[in-house]
């Protein structure tokens, strides 16, 4: 039995976590939470029971106290948690993590009262208080303080439900990742019968192969390992059910994703819109997938062929190529960007080799407004890996470029947060097709609508996967591994209508889809602004650099206004169904422009 890696030239590029710690041993760890509990005792003799009392520049003075305590305290836990995504296999990593947890827990229960006591200020005191210039800079903080007033608890309650969380919730959601990622896939060659060890990033890689034994035998090996998780995944997963059915009761929240929707600033109307949209609009998913089930010659598609390339794949694309075309992409559009992405290669801000044990999926942390960012991904030298680095590093630039706000404002929401990410995709994209020959830009607009479709219509359908399965755990108790199969296999195959068929064995592959598990409903923002994005890109290409300068400026603007506001700089509203219908006519386009490709080479 073996175990394979291909080189790409990534070998060894891992990040650099030294603006946090040493190592985990770290005495400046616990230097840090020493300094942070003293400060919080500090700050807690001040002002408890005086918030409401004090004068615009008082609470400023306080809310400045308080942003540079959480700034600190957050540096344990980020860089805990980053250790571990590098390496979920090693259990002195967990236990490490978990004691971060269990610490910052601990420091956050004693600041509880600030937000109750903000929160029990008269709205016409508020505003006073917000009319002042020494409160612009907790504006927004503030208002976000507030809009959770009617769903807060008692003191003692919240401190209760953050202390007990490290051995609830949080403690499934890590179970779930270490059992995920440090499962042994047995891949069986097709052609040779030689069995591979893979890690589940490896084995989902083989669904991109072109060779459809080669896809089959991935599945297979996929759904097997599923499946040998299975039992534990369900129940992992109906407990964290469970346990958003208690705090969403507790809350008196009103349906599953009113949290969510709170943490996004967004409200249900507008997203209602926009996943309606979604499930109206699966035609074009429909209408490319049966051209593809042309160029394939296959009778039928199935769950193997949804990422299958068109034609035989080209070159490993290395890793320096690839940050190249990125650079070089990024700096034709504003050279802000490149300047920024940049620093993630010349710093080692960017874990991207293979490894075993190592956190599935790819990310950026935006840490803390003080420190940088830094990105995991798995770079394995395909153009879908080239695509994923580029999305990464649009979140990594749009991170550094929030650097300008205070750590209240540095932090986006979710559906913004994709903005530059899908950017930064695009101008890649753009940049790669201009030259690029007629077979290779059929490939290239195959594998950038897959992509659309995949963060569009499949987030929407996995959405409603998730609003089912909360629903039916409220109100009819656990679900079996065979319930959420069905719900699964229902929506997913409800977005390509006849041209693919979802089959059997992909009815367990919802189980290793950690947003579910970590971040119940995030999936919509995924929808949200690739949709948004596609729209927004549009408009920069009829105006020009006036645009691509406004763009950087909302970006440096972080966390520091309501998504309205924010796209009301661009000349948006988010309200607006013919807005987000310009994203599905953008998506239209390069299913036009696919079709049309194709054509001419089959003539």
């Amino acid at each position: 039995m073996s175990s394979a890696v291909t080189a790409t030239g990534a070998e060894g590029v891992v990040w650099d976590l030294s603006v946090f710690y040493s190592s985990p041993t770290d005495p400046k760890i616990e230097e840090t939470w020493a300094d942070c509990h003293a400060r919080v005792d500090a700050f807690t003799h001040k002002y408890r029971g005086n918030i409401g009392s004090l004068t615009p520049t008082e609470l400023a003075d306080a809310l400045r106290e308080l942003e540079s305590i959480q700034q600190d305290a957050a540096k344990p836990i980020n860089f805990a948690g980053l250790m571990f995504a590098g390496d979920t296999s090693d259990p002195q990593l967990g236990g490490f993590y978990q004691e971060q947890n269990e610490k910052s827990s601990e420091l956050r229960s004693k600041l509880i009262f600030t937000d109750l006591e903000l929160q029990k200020i008269s709205d016409d005191d508020i505003q006073k208080l917000l009319d002042d210039p020494a409160m612009a800079n907790f504006r927004h903080y503030i208002g976000l303080v507030r809009a959770y007033t009617p769903f807060m608890l008692t003191e003692r309650e919240e401190t209760l439900l953050e202390q007990t969380s490290n051995t609830g919730s949080r403690a499934w959601v890590r179970l779930h990742e270490e059992v995920t990622a440090n499962h042994v896939f047995k891949y069986t060659d097709p052609h040779t019968s030689e069995v591979t060890e893979y890690s589940l990033e490896e084995v989902i890689d083989k669904l991109r192969h072109e060779d459809r034994a080669v896809r089959q035998a991935g599945a297979d090996s996929m759904s097997a390992g599923l499946q040998e998780l299975n039992r534990v995944i369900v129940f992992t997963y109906n407990t964290l059910l469970a346990d958003k059915r208690l705090g969403d009761r507790l809350r008196k929240m009103e349906f599953a994703e009113q949290s969510r929707h709170l943490a996004n600033e967004l409200d249900k109307e507008t997203v209602d819109l926009v996943m309606k949209l979604c499930r109206e609009r699966s035609d074009l998913v429909e209408r490319y997938y049966n051209v593809k089930k042309q160029i394939l010659g296959l009778d039928e598609l199935t769950h193997i062929d949804r990422y299958a390339p068109l034609f035989e794949s080209q070159e490993k694309i290395s890793w320096d190529k690839a940050r190249d075309m990125i650079l070089d992409a990024f700096g034709a559009y504003h050279p802000e960007l490149e300047i920024r992405a940049k620093e993630f290669f010349d710093k080692n801000w960017i874990d991207a080799e293979v490894r075993k044990g190592k956190s599935g999926g790819a990310f950026c942390n935006f840490n803390t407004a003080d420190t940088h960012p830094v990105m995991l991904m798995t770079y394995q030298g395909g153009l879908n890996d080239v695509m994923t680095l580029a999305h990464e590093l649009g979140h990594c630039v749009h991170a550094s470029l929030s650097r300008k706000q205070t750590e209240f404002n540095f932090h986006g929401t979710l559906p913004l947060a994709e903005l530059a990410s899908i950017f930064g995709e695009q101008q890649v994209f753009d940049r790669v097709v201009k030259t690029a020959t007629l077979k290779d830009q059929i490939a290239l607009y195959a594998d950038k609508i897959e992509g659309i479709f995949a963060s569009v219509h499949r987030q929407a359908a996995m959405f409603r996967f998730e609003q089912r399965c909360h629903e039916k755990r409220r109100s009819e108790g656990e679900l079996s591994s065979e319930e959420f199969a069905e719900i699964w296999q229902d929506e997913i195959q409800s977005m390509f209508g006849d041209a693919v068929k979802m089959g059997e064995q992909h009815k367990d592959w919802w189980s290793y889809v950690s947003h579910f598990f970590f971040a119940p409903f995030y999936v919509y923002a995924y929808s949200f602004g690739e949709l948004l994005t596609l729209a927004l890109y549009q408009m920069s290409q009829e105006q020009g650099p006036e645009f691509a300068d406004k763009y950087v400026k909302v970006l440096e603007m972080g966390g520091s206004q309501t998504p309205h506001e924010l796209m009301a700089h661009l000349g948006v509203d988010l309200r607006s169904e013919e807005f987000w219908q310009g994203g599905f006519g953008a998506i239209e386009g390069m299913v036009t422009k696919f079709e049309k490709l194709w054509s001419e080479y089959s003539a």
